[in-house]
């Protein structure tokens, strides 16, 4: 028995003979497409009586040779014809696909749907950490000290030229500005008011905040998206060690204990740019800034500084670490949280920074 399909062309008449299956037709598929559309060009009368069988993959091939439509005369058993009445109507048959409306209203509903499980995963690792802490109060020799140090100085001492530099070019750039405009009403002494007070109460915190974020927020959030995709994190469950104790504490509490003085550091390269663009161009010397300086700017200004550095800190280790946990076992998904946690950590520093700005309204304002 003839198990292989064939194809035999005559004058008007083509005739098919075999097993017209996917499994017979594999090794000779290429040339069975080309005869088949080359026999159909001529429009002949085509004959399956010689066909033993006939699946729905070779009814496809068939179909599509004949140009979506039925033959003018064909000859085949009632059981072919079946099979390739299936596929005509398969193939016959308009495709629904209809516009999908797309309903605005639903927009907000899965935004806040998606904000609330974010905020509850950040709950829940709050929640642990606070477990966690009241474990290490009652197994202090279990305090990771060493990750602990290891973080304030990745996050720390290591950011400390960077955040040196940005606040220096800054406090030059907000120094000049101001001294344009305030030379021209004769306000030249009120440069030291405006920079203390935005430098060391708003700006240097904030400044701060965006480039940990931006530095040391997705560094946190990358090593511990490729420990979960390296399974390390399963690993550490496995051998009964916490990983919010030995990878999510150590992170939140050094960049916590890092941002303040980052904010004190900071405000002072801010503070020392703009000491030295007010000498250059309103001839003011370092003495009577520094002078002033107390005067014009409460203390309690600095404590608010260095508070929001506090905050600012646990904002951002607390959303990289949360982020980092999320990472799926793919390089995409690390991307994806990696930046995701970059820009809530920012758009979050933004509002807490307005929330601080309204609470603190009557707190360090300076006498007249």
């Amino acid at each position: 028995m003839n198990t292989s399909p064939s194809l035999r062309v005559e004058p008007g008449r083509v005739f098919l003979a075999g097993r017209w299956t996917l499994a017979a037709m594999q090794a000779s598929l290429p040339a069975l497409q080309h005869q088949l559309k080359a026999a159909a060009e001529a429009k002949p009368a085509w004959d399956l009586s010689g066909v033993e069988r006939l699946d729905s993959a070779a009814a496809t091939l068939l179909w599509r040779a004949w140009g979506d439509a039925w033959p003018a005369e064909i000859a085949l058993p009632d059981a072919l014809r079946e099979t390739l009445q299936r596929v005509a109507k398969l193939g016959s048959s308009e495709l629904v696909t209809g516009k999908r409306t797309k309903n605005y209203l639903n927009i907000p509903g899965r935004l806040l749907l998606a904000v609330s499980a974010e905020l509850y995963g950040v709950t829940a690792l709050f929640g642990q950490l606070l477990l966690d802490i009241g474990h290490l109060f009652r197994h202090p020799g279990e305090l990771p000290w060493k990750e602990f140090t290891a973080n304030v100085y990745k996050a720390g001492a290591q950011a400390l030229p960077v955040t040196a530099l940005v606040g220096f070019l800054i406090g030059i750039t907000i120094s000049y500005l101001s001294a344009l405009q305030l030379k021209s009403f004769g306000a030249d002494i009120f440069i030291v008011n405006i920079l203390g007070m935005s430098i060391i109460r708003e700006l240097g915190p904030v400044l701060v905040a965006v480039l940990v974020a931006g530095r040391s927020g997705s560094a946190m959030t990358a090593q511990i998206g490729v420990m979960r995709v390296t399974e390390e994190i399963d690993a550490l469950s496995t051998m009964g060690v916490s990983r919010t104790v030995r990878v999510v504490l150590p992170k939140i509490a050094g960049l916590t204990a890092a941002m303040p003085l980052l904010v004190l550091w900071t405000s002072a390269s801010a503070l020392l740019g703009g000491m030295l663009a007010a000498l250059l161009q309103l001839d003011l010397s370092l003495a009577y800034f520094l002078d002033n300086l107390p005067r014009a700017v409460p203390v309690a200004n600095l404590y608010i500084g260095l508070g929001k550095g506090v905050v600012f800190g646990f904002i951002i280790a607390l959303l990289a670490c949360h982020f980092g946990l999320r990472v799926k076992p793919n390089t995409e998904s690390l991307a994806a949280n990696t930046t995701t946690s970059v820009v809530s950590a920012i758009t979050l520093v933004i509002l807490v920074d307005a929330v601080f700005a309204i609470l603190t309204k009557n707190i360090g304002l300076p006498s007249l």
